[in-house]
């Protein structure tokens, strides 16, 4: 039986960052059903409608991981009560051309974590906002955290505090099951015209 695949997109670019330790932690603690593809959005130049007739490699690359996974995993940082500029970068081009959006109909479910009390709930509410308009399906429920002590998650993903390993644990379990759910749907339904 072939495993289902998460497309993991981190949206800090910072070695050592503290959402790239949730998204290990997320990963360790899915199930065995799932596999992740992580998927780099660090190297696309910043969108600009000039380069679609000729879209940079890096480009096609990301598109084509975003189109064969089942559904998408973004983690994210919150910049300045909003999502990080590489992970809208991202969003952009998966986006064009319309009629090729990549995000139409993809499950994704959505975490963050920073060292503030708000964690990144300003950051989520952007998120799910910008890939409504998508046309994805954004699982429900928030996953944020505040990122302390700052050994909460260690750079293997491994967490130090049961009740947040047990938080994450239950994200992990439903995020799994949400694209399972949707890619069975999805194959199940007509062909569009």
């Amino acid at each position: 039986m072939s495993k289902t695949t998460i497309a993991m997109l981190v949206g800090s670019l910072r070695e050592g960052s503290l959402n790239a330790r949730l998204a290990r932690a997320v990963e360790k603690l899915s199930p065995e059903t799932i596999a992740f593809e992580w998927v780099d959005i660090g190297s696309m130049p910043f969108y600009n409608g000039d380069l679609e007739g000729q879209r940079p490699e890096s480009v096609t690359a990301f598109t084509a991981a975003i189109k064969r996974a089942d559904g998408v995993c973004m983690v994210t940082p919150e910049y300045n009560r909003s999502i990080s500029a590489v992970l809208k970068n991202a969003i952009d081009w998966g986006s064009k051309p319309v009629d090729d959006n990549v995000w139409r109909d993809k499950p994704i479910g959505m975490a963050g974590t920073s060292p503030g009390a708000l964690g990144t709930a300003l950051a989520q509410q952007h998120l799910r906002q910008i890939l409504a308009i998508q046309g994805a399906y954004v699982m429900p429920g928030e996953v944020y955290l505040s990122f302390k002590p700052n050994t909460l998650i260690t750079p293997t993903g491994e967490i130090t505090e049961d009740s947040v390993e047990e938080f994450v644990g239950d994200f992990a379990q439903r995020l799994a099951a949400y694209v399972e759910n949707h890619a069975t749907s999805l194959a199940s339904r007509p062909e569009r015209v």
